[in-house]
């Protein structure tokens, strides 16, 4: 999935993270959702993203001439790396200054990496420690596997 680096500031310059583009709900230019329709494809809440743009995780939504917000496919680019971020275990505070970064321009990109690097750091120690963790699992599963095929063995043999 392709993924905006920038929040969705209307600018000339574009980081593009990730691979393959993604699979939006409809073309560039006929993009206009309304926050229930975000709601539907991020899975997100309307006061999470409501919150987003309070924070200034999600700034510059447009809003329709009646004020509803309007979200585009650069906007749902973002919540998938806000998702991601999310995922990663980032704290909302070094997301909202990623975001500030980006508004920042690219001068600022030196400053993204080292957030990111950091926050991947971190990711990796995360998987290590998951991976002891697992160690430890398969290993209390397996020796209960082996005692109940001990235990279902001496039954038969009796």
């Amino acid at each position: 999935m392709t993924l905006l680096e920038s929040t969705p500031v209307r600018t000339a310059t574009e980081d593009i993270c990730v691979s393959a583009p993604p699979a939006h709900p409809r073309p560039a230019g006929e993009d206009q959702y309304t926050i229930s329709e975000v709601v539907t494809f991020t899975g997100l809440t309307a006061h999470t993203l409501r919150w987003y743009e309070r924070i200034g995780l999600m700034p510059h939504v447009d809003r329709s001439h009646t004020g509803q917000r309007r979200f585009t496919n650069r906007d749902l680019d973002w919540l998938t790396f806000v998702g991601k971020l999310r995922l990663t275990g980032m704290p909302v505070a070094d997301m909202v200054r990623y975001a500030q970064l980006v508004r920042e321009g690219e001068h600022t990109f030196e400053q993204r990496q080292e957030l990111l690097e950091r926050t991947r750091r971190d990711v990796r120690t995360r998987i290590t420690e998951l991976q002891d963790t697992l160690a430890v699992l398969d290993y209390k599963i397996d020796f209960y596997a082996a005692a109940h095929h001990e235990r279902r063995a001496s039954e038969r043999a009796s």
